[in-house]
């Protein structure tokens, strides 16, 4: 019998905390643990609601096939030395509200709830869930002033996961032949990209009318919405939970995978101090490069502007926070 090396009995599996139970979270671990990626550790402030999940999650194991660990817990030292801190906690959005309704409410819950995950893993890097996203990114990193190649938000990966499966349905073609690319802050102001989203390789451009690929843009940016409006009591989770869960899986077996991410600009597309969505190169050290597409005019001006509206609310979180300082 060939015995096992002293590295491979030490050594030990990836941990990642993810803060708000809700249905992002919860669909979150559960993600990850059946695609055996990391350990879980579920926090919530509910008492019993990670708790409960991870029990439940636990007794799937068998039937699933995997032998990950996920942890319940309502204390922010159980979350010590993780590898991700993955934060969904926050008020959703309801019927008619915007997401950028959100920013007082969340802003404090994200302030409190990173400078507690991190104070606890200092050498985590940070995905950001809860909306608005691109400006609960930037308060995350104004309270924990980690390395901004540390903090990220996910929106970008849901966005292109969205218009990637509306352009599958138009055209009647196989999902994974399909590459969609969406820029900007995750929200109207979005920039899906029609040149840079291809049909193996073909760009859509070419397969589709304007006035079909504008359609097909406008339900991407009214994604949210659209879900909100049918649930009436809640917001997507099964998407989210699989974007931030194909970030969480390219950070942590390295991958270096091209994923649009909100991501903090200092000069790139003539953007700095803001988080926004932009294509990145994602590995073991987080961020770890940020592609600069060739953008026409029209595509460029419509990213800034997006941009410009997520530094307007940045400017609202912080004030918000240090009102109640």
């Amino acid at each position: 019998m060939t015995p096992v090396s002293p590295a491979i009995q030490q050594q030990k599996p990836a941990r990642v905390a993810v803060v708000g139970a809700g249905k992002v979270g919860s669909t979150l671990a559960q993600r990850i643990l059946e695609k055996n990626i990391a350990d879980v550790v579920l926090l919530d402030v509910v008492e019993g609601l990670p708790q409960g999940v991870a029990l439940d999650l636990l007794e799937a194991r068998g039937l699933e096939d995997h032998d990950g660990f996920i942890l319940g817990t309502n204390d922010y030292q159980d979350t010590a030395n993780s590898d991700i801190v993955v934060v969904t906690a926050g008020r959703p959005r309801t019927p008619g509200m915007d997401r950028n309704d959100l920013i007082h409410i969340n802003a404090s819950i994200i302030a409190q709830s990173v400078k507690s995950a991190i104070a606890h893993s200092p050498n985590a890097i940070l995905i950001l869930v809860t909306n608005p996203l691109d400006v609960m990114t930037y308060v995350a990193w104004q309270v924990t002033q980690l390395p901004t190649t540390r903090v990220m938000g996910m929106a970008g990966v849901l966005d292109s996961a969205r218009l990637q499966t509306f352009i599958a349905m138009e055209l009647g073609v196989a999902i994974a032949d399909v590459h969609a690319m969406v820029l900007g802050g995750h929200g109207d102001l979005m920039v899906p990209l029609p040149s840079y989203c291809t049909v193996r390789g073909v760009p859509i451009t070419e397969l589709l009318d304007q006035s079909t690929i504008e359609r097909l843009i406008e339900r991407t940016r009214n994604g949210g919405a659209e879900l909100v409006k049918l649930f009436k009591t809640g917001g997507a989770y099964y998407a989210p939970a699989s974007s931030v869960c194909r970030m969480v899986e390219a950070i942590l077996h390295n991958q270096s995978r091209l994923l649009p991410t909100a991501a903090y600009l200092q000069g790139e597309y003539g953007l700095n101090d803001v988080f926004v969505g932009v294509p990145c190169r994602l590995g073991a050290n987080g961020v770890e490069q940020i592609l600069e597409l060739k953008l026409s005019d029209a595509e460029l001006a419509a990213l800034h502007t997006s941009a410009e509206s997520v530094r307007a609310n940045n400017k609202i979180a912080l004030e918000a926070l240090h009102a109640k300082v």
